[in-house]
Formats: structure tokens, C-alpha cells, sequence
């Protein structure tokens, strides 16, 4: 088992990334980012920060998760992406990180998330 990384992918120092894992080209793993086994992040895609993927979690082209949530109320607080095992974001999804009342987004196992959506936080 190894880890594929693309010459064109970006990962932060601080990421981790487990066995059997492939990152496509010009995709961006940012900080504090934990990558599951088996997981396959696609061409383009970008986990900007606080992200945890499961095992075996499929990230299509373009989706970007971890980004600051979509609310006024959010002052910087350090806060979550979880998505569960098996779960697959498909393309151009986004999916913000939680916000201080609940600090994490999550999706749970076996989720099948389609092209464009959008979870903004909590």
C-alpha cells in the first residue's frame, strides 16, 4: 500500500495521510487536514483546512471542503469538517466547517453527497 500524490498536488506539512491513498492533480490538502485509508481525492479539489475524511471517502473533481463557515456570527474559532467512511462528495460540492455552537460539520458513513451541494456549516 502507499500514497499517490500527484507532482501538481499541494499537501501542508501538517496533513496526514494514510495508506492507499491517491491525490489527484493540482489538488490542495491544507493544514491540519487527516486523510483516511484508501481515499481518493480528485484533480482540483481542495480541503482547505480542519478537515477528517474517513476511510475509502471519494472526493470528486473541484469540491471544496473546509472552508470558513457562511455565518456572520463567526469570529475565527478553530473548527471541523468530519466526513464519515465510504462517503462520497461528488463534484464542485462544498461543505463549510461548523461554527462555535456546534464546532464541526459532519457527514456521516455511507453518504452520498451530488454534484454542486452545498452544507454551509453545523
Amino acid at each position: 500500500m502507499t500514497v499517490r500524490i500527484h507532482a501538481t498536488a499541494l499537501v501542508d506539512a501538517s496533513a496526514h495521510l494514510g495508506e492507499d491513498v491517491e491525490v489527484g492533480p493540482w489538488a490542495i490538502i491544507g493544514p491540519q487536514c487527516s486523510i483516511g485509508n484508501g481515499t481518493h481525492i480528485a484533480a482540483r479539489a481542495t480541503l482547505e483546512r480542519n478537515v477528517r475524511l474517513g476511510e475509502r471517502v471519494q472526493i470528486g473533481i473541484g469540491a471544496i471542503l473546509g472552508g470558513d463557515p457562511q455565518d456572520l456570527k463567526y469570529r475565527g474559532e478553530e473548527t471541523w469538517v468530519d466526513i464519515g467512511d465510504e462517503t462520497s462528495v461528488r463534484e464542485y460540492a462544498t461543505i463549510n466547517r461548523g461554527t462555535a455552537h456546534s464546532i464541526t460539520t459532519s457527514v456521516g458513513r455511507n453518504c452520498f453527497l451530488m454534484s454542486y451541494v452545498h452544507l454551509a456549516h453545523d
